[in-house]
């Protein structure tokens, strides 16, 4: 009867132990922007903004990476984006959110305009967008496409 006892302890400590979120490690987020569409863009950076509150006003971190790609580099293209203005605030608020241009694409638009357009200021540059949230959602990051 004692060993049953103990038995079911043993297998009742996994169920009791807390899980590893808050004040362990960082939640981690990485939005796709591959549209070309301000809208779009928008959504992105209203995702970005409500998840970064939602855990600051609960004293947890996260890190969020935005990876964009495809025409959705245009977002972080100095020259064109459209959403200028909100880049600059996350650049001064929210400085848990990174910005990632995809290179493949950025040297597409180079040999189609014959000069590579500038980046905005918070923007840093991967290889390949894709590659870039593959290994992310590898490392255990969750990946979303609003």
């Amino acid at each position: 009867m004692l060993r049953r006892v103990f038995i079911v302890a043993l297998l009742a400590l996994p169920l009791a132990a807390p899980t590893a979120q808050a004040g362990d490690k960082p939640h981690r987020l990485a939005l796709q922007i591959s549209d070309g569409d301000e809208t779009k863009m928008n959504a992105v950076l209203n995702v970005a903004a409500n998840v970064s509150r939602y855990y600051s006003d609960k004293g947890e971190e996260i890190e969020i990476r935005i990876v964009a790609f495809n025409a959705g580099l245009n977002m972080l293209l100095a020259d064109r984006t459209p959403v200028a203005t909100r880049l600059k605030s996350f650049k001064q608020g929210m400085p848990n959110v990174a910005f990632e241009a995809c290179e493949n694409t950025l040297d597409t638009l180079t040999k189609k305009e014959g000069k590579e357009p500038p980046l905005v200021e918070n923007a840093s540059r991967v290889k390949a967008g894709v590659v870039s949230l593959i290994e992310l959602s590898e490392q255990g990051w969750t990946i979303v496409r609003p």
